[in-house]
């Protein structure tokens, strides 16, 4: 049985105060998370020693969580990744997003999207479920619209997020986790000498904006193919244009066998290399973004860590990017008649 323990980790700018939930399993297992961004702060993992480790990147306080230029842990939306030129259309509507990153729109609004909001919190069973609510308009996105992610952790070392959203008018909903991970721990530097295999025989590539062209192409022949395990940095400092483009890694794969059925396949494993932890991730969506932290911004993170260029590893489930500028990608627009669901899972294996 998980238990839920509370702890106050700071406060909102409005004066409200920031809880830290961490659930713990009859492993040891232990997940810590807030209110700001429905964030993952902490994942307590034990070795094959039992030695535990603290595997992903995160601060120490809920200030910091308010400036987070890298999105440490938390949940994005209403439109995680990309919108080519920040606009688009539905149903004949054109709605302004924010132009953030070049012309177009990165992760909604950097300072407002939903990854700096104050998340309601509630204890369910093995876990805690956070809400989220905005109105018609709210950056540049239609429809009074209500967000719940909801973290459970089982006995298997399996740490679900269960996403579910409505909205009264049809809108992107696209939201996603953006935590970093280091399996070997969030102080022992890069993450490039972790094994990754993820099941994908295509990819969208992208432009020098890191907007999709619109192509799904094979990764067979290119430094993009984990469809067999191999080390991240073995070629991720590539000649090659995809990689020159996101200065590494930083791509949305298309992972093998979706069918929008709603059924949860196992799409990645990632492998550590000093401390022999793994972890596999299961998801329900068609896509992940995998990003090698090429942008991470120097900083100073948790327990005085040093946070550096490829210091963590991001696995982010999702519509692919800029699909709604495009028809042949799975449709990323819910709305009256269509609700958001979706379930990603990671587990940590020894």
């Amino acid at each position: 049985m998980t238990t839920v323990t509370k702890s106050v980790f700071g406060k909102y700018t409005d004066g409200r105060e920031v809880i830290l939930y961490t659930l713990k399993n009859e492993n040891g297992m232990e997940v810590s998370l807030i209110n700001i961004g429905a964030a993952i702060v902490k994942i307590l993992v034990p070795d094959a020693e039992g030695k535990k480790e603290d595997v992903v990147l995160g601060f120490d306080s809920a200030e910091e969580y308010l400036v987070n230029p890298s999105f440490f842990g938390v949940v994005v939306g209403p439109s995680a990744n990309r919108i080519g030129n920040a606009t688009y259309e539905i149903e004949g509507v054109t709605y302004q997003a924010d132009v953030n990153d070049g012309v177009n729109n990165l992760h909604s609004h950097i300072r407002k999207g939903y990854h700096k909001l104050f998340w309601e919190a509630k204890e369910v069973e093995n876990g805690v479920a956070f809400s989220l609510e905005d109105t018609d308009g709210y950056l540049g996105f239609p429809g009074n619209k209500r967000t719940v992610v909801t973290y459970t952790l089982d006995e298997e070392n399996s740490l679900k997020l269960h996403y579910h959203a409505t909205s009264d008018k049809k809108t992107i909903l696209n939201p996603t986790n953006h935590t970093y991970f280091n399996l070997d721990g969030h102080k022992s530097g890069s993450i490039e000498g972790h094994e990754m295999w993820i099941a994908a025989s295509n990819f969208t590539p992208a432009d020098a904006g890191s907007i999709p062209t619109g192509e799904i192409a094979p990764v067979k022949g290119t430094p993009m193919d984990f469809t067999e395990a191999k080390v991240v940095g073995r070629e991720i400092g590539a000649a090659y244009d995809q990689l020159v483009y996101g200065k590494g890694y930083d791509h949305n794969w298309v992972i093998d066998g979706w069918k929008n059925d709603g059924e949860l396949r196992l799409f990645a494993q990632v492998k550590a290399p000093v401390s022999g932890r793994s972890m596999k991730v299961y998801t329900t969506l068609p896509g992940v973004q995998f990003y090698a932290g090429n942008c991470i911004v120097p900083q100073k993170g948790k327990d005085g860590a040093s946070y550096q260029m490829r210091s963590g590893l991001c696995l982010e489930t999702q519509f692919f990017p800029d699909s709604i500028h495009k028809p042949q990608f799975p449709s990323c627009v819910f709305g009256e008649d269509k609700e958001y669901d979706s379930v990603t899972v990671y587990q940590f294996l020894v």
